[in-house]
């Protein structure tokens, strides 16, 4: 999956970098075509590809706020204060 993710980042880069040679000494109109490609893929192909690889085997209540969690970082807190 990471080899995937990396051949797709560097192509999707390549196709907008492609985009915008284009639009500069070709034609205006297809290379916003080609840079308009380029952010779309990364966007609904690549970015939702990436956090199904990064978040895979991760609980997300470690990452959010409830009141469990925050009653943790008070009594870190407070231990914290009564060290020093």
């Amino acid at each position: 999956m990471r080899y995937l993710l990396n051949l797709l980042f560097w192509g999707f880069v390549g196709v907008l970098f492609y985009g915008f040679y284009h639009k500069a000494s070709i034609d205006y109109a297809a290379g916003e075509k080609w840079i308009g490609s380029a952010v779309l893929g990364l966007t609904f192909i690549y970015l939702p590809l990436f956090l199904v690889y990064r978040w895979k085997d991760k609980k997300l209540s470690d990452y959010t706020l409830s009141d469990d969690n925050f009653n943790k970082m008070k009594d870190k807190k407070s231990q914290n204060a009564e060290n020093q």
